[in-house]
């Protein structure tokens, strides 16, 4: 009877040590900092990317672990520069960038000692994690490490139960004690060897679970998450825990994601769940694919893009925006062209981004609102014969209304709760920013 006392107190105690988790101060202040910056590149990048068909490559295509095994023999990117890569993401506007360190390949982009499948066993042998953590920090760019928590290629992991990665050629039985373990271990080294690390971005929950939108899409293995976020916030508290798993938040996560959507959309199939009071930020590719993907030449242009990153705004979430270099480890043309214009457009527009929160009213067909203290930001897409029209305006007065790009007056009525905007005819930019100087 004392033996299974013990037992029930263990098992309570750590789900309430889950369940109670509290962000030391630290972390809170990582929160509020993720929440200003609204802007960040995401980066899917390894041997994936050699056969130029994206990262689910060994899953599409059936490579059972022995041929995949083959790509780290001439996985050697003689192009690859730090130094341009985070200059790049700066110069873009944006403050934070997620890097690929372990994808479901298996792979691992640093020198780590629990895998032989990883960078130091290339012809490049170089870490290269390092190499972006030291650019990274020297430029003043938070990192934040993507970690796939399922694997293709490991036979500990319980692929058994797995929705994916079930041609790879795995005969033994999974064992995720020890699968864990090795987990564990590569966290250990990742938030230990490589300074300060902003956040960890896991991927693959959803491996273990139904297929997004059924009823039941509980897992069918314990994860063990309290052990796993409890280790990464004893090695650094302020490090910032988000799952893409597309469910709500788990107990012990500071930022919620969403995957091809924005909060409380669903064209994806994806998002389900709703959006929860943490800090918030939405993936999307600037063409179709997150690894890189010859065939693909879907670019999205620069009014769709300006206008993703302003409603993930205007819905208080960051835009976490991808790019898939080629194996040589240039960037594509492309994926240039587009992130030197957004750094050129928030140049002129990112007071009304940064540091801003949702509009009172949710985005319209005409666009959306961001704010920031006395000031409300309303971004216009699209004009038309009548005025733009907010109603239940949550302030009493305007002091002033004018375009962001030159401070030229426009002109609004303000009666009875709501405000007409009369925009400028000229609908050249992707985004007419109108500033409300308000009054409570």
């Amino acid at each position: 009877m004392k033996k299974i006392l013990l037992i029930i107190l263990v098992v309570f105690g750590k789900h309430l040590s889950a369940q109670s988790y509290a962000p030391v101060a630290a972390n809170i202040e990582a929160r509020k900092w993720f929440t200003e910056a609204r802007f960040g590149l995401f980066i899917h990048w390894g041997p994936f990317s050699i056969p130029g068909s994206g990262e689910w490559v060994m899953n599409d295509r059936k490579i059972t672990v022995k041929n995949y095994s083959r790509l780290a023999n001439f996985f050697n990117p003689i192009d690859f520069d730090a130094k341009e890569w985070v200059s790049l993401a700066k110069n873009a506007g944006m403050k934070y960038i997620t890097l690929i360190t372990r994808h479901h390949d298996g792979f691992s982009m640093w020198d780590t000692q629990y895998s032989e499948f990883n960078i130091m066993n290339t012809p490049y042998k170089k870490d290269i994690v390092k190499l972006m953590a030291d650019e990274c920090h020297k430029q003043g760019i938070k990192l934040f490490l993507y970690y796939s928590l399922l694997d293709w290629r490991r036979e500990d992991y319980p692929h058994e139960t797995g929705r994916t990665g079930q041609f790879s050629g795995r005969s033994n039985k999974g064992d995720y004690s020890s699968y864990l373990q090795f987990m564990k271990n590569q966290l250990r080294e990742l938030l230990t060897n490589y300074g300060e690390i902003a956040g960890i971005w896991f991927d693959g929950h959803w491996d273990q679970t139904a297929p997004e939108g059924q009823a039941d899409r509980s897992s069918r293995i314990d994860w063990k998450y309290d052990e796993i976020y409890g280790l990464i916030h004893q090695l650094q508290p302020q490090c910032m825990i988000g799952n893409n798993h597309h469910l709500s938040p788990f107990p012990g996560e500071d930022f919620q994601m969403f995957e091809r959507d924005l909060p409380g959309e669903n064209k994806s199939g994806l998002s389900f769940q709703q959006a929860s009071p943490l800090p918030l930020e939405t993936c999307e590719t600037i063409n179709g694919s997150w690894g890189f993907n010859l065939s693909d030449t879907t670019y999205k242009t620069h009014q769709e893009l300006v206008h993703y990153l302003v409603r993930s705004a205007a819905l208080g979430a960051n835009l976490l925006l991808n790019i898939g270099p080629m194996p040589n480890g240039d960037i594509q043309p492309e994926f240039k062209e587009r992130l030197e214009y957004m750094g050129k457009w928030l140049n002129t527009y990112g007071e009304a981004i940064y540091g801003t929160s949702a509009g009172y009213l949710k985005p319209a067909a005409w666009g959306c609102m961001t704010q920031k203290a006395n000031k409300v930001y309303v971004h216009i897409f699209k004009t038309g014969k009548e005025p733009i029209v907010l109603t239940d305006f949550p302030f009493k007065k305007i002091k002033k209304a004018y375009l962001l790009k030159d401070k030229s007056s426009i002109k609004t009525e303000f009666r009875n709760k709501a405000v007409s905007i009369y925009p400028s005819a000229d609908q050249s930019a992707p985004d007419q920013v109108i500033v409300l100087e308000t009054e409570e």
